[in-house]
């Protein structure tokens, strides 16, 4: 069976810079936890960045679902990132002044595949992850600027999984919480993701979090670049 995500020699630099990051190879299987530390500045959003088909490598592949990131148009990246990503970024880019549910229902708009996956509408799936990931539904008509960083954190783990994405992307959305607050979070996003199915890769500078899940890299140790 094909692995969820494949990296082989996959090698990136910014134009005119010297390379930032190689990799050897890295395989995610479906379903997979993956837990990816290294301090500020080693690489880790631009991997990110490269998953997600924002960056392309300069030499060497990424394979999701067995498909060549570098072989598709931008709008085909686009378009295959909104089908089969989820993406809970450091700074949740949530629209301030939607409603928590509209904010989640976001993620289907350019996505036909996603919208086609719920069992039931829209709405319900959006209610079913909040309540999932313990958000009141006092809350869920309100505009998401007036919730706490935790619960907006919430929403946009809600928007990143609804749709049952194949593979989940976080990156360091955990920064701003205490230590039982992240661990409880994750707990019910590992909850989510074994619900539906989905792979996760969280990036983090955080090592408290690393026995939480079940394998770890360290992205210094794997990238092949020295440090300057």
């Amino acid at each position: 069976m094909s692995p969820l995500l494949r990296i082989d020699t996959l090698e990136f630099a910014w134009p005119g810079r010297p390379p930032l990051l190689r990799l050897p190879r890295l395989e995610l299987e479906a379903g997979g936890r993956l837990f990816i530390k290294g301090p500020s500045g080693s690489g880790k959003s631009t991997l990110l960045g490269l998953l997600a088909g924002i960056q392309l490598p300069s030499q060497g592949r990424i394979e999701i679902l067995g498909q060549d990131l570098s072989r598709l148009s931008g709008r085909a990246r686009d378009r295959f990132r909104a089908d089969h990503l989820g993406y809970i970024f450091q700074q949740f880019n949530l629209l301030p002044f939607l409603s928590v549910r509209d904010n989640v229902t976001s993620a289907l708009i350019f996505s036909r595949h996603k919208r086609r996956r719920l069992q039931a509408g829209a709405e319900r799936e959006a209610a079913r992850l909040l309540e999932g990931l313990q958000l009141p539904a006092t809350l869920w008509q309100q505009p998401v600027h007036q919730l706490s960083i935790g619960q907006q954190q919430r929403v946009a783990a809600a928007r990143a999984l609804i749709g049952r994405p194949e593979l989940v992307i976080a990156d360091e959305p955990t920064s701003a919480l205490d230590a039982d607050n992240r661990a409880a979070f994750i707990e019910l996003l590992f909850g989510e993701c074994d619900r539906q199915g989905s792979g996760l890769v969280f990036v983090s500078h955080d090592p408290g979090l690393e026995p939480l899940f079940p394998r770890v890299l360290s992205l210094p140790q794997l990238n092949e670049v020295p440090p300057c």
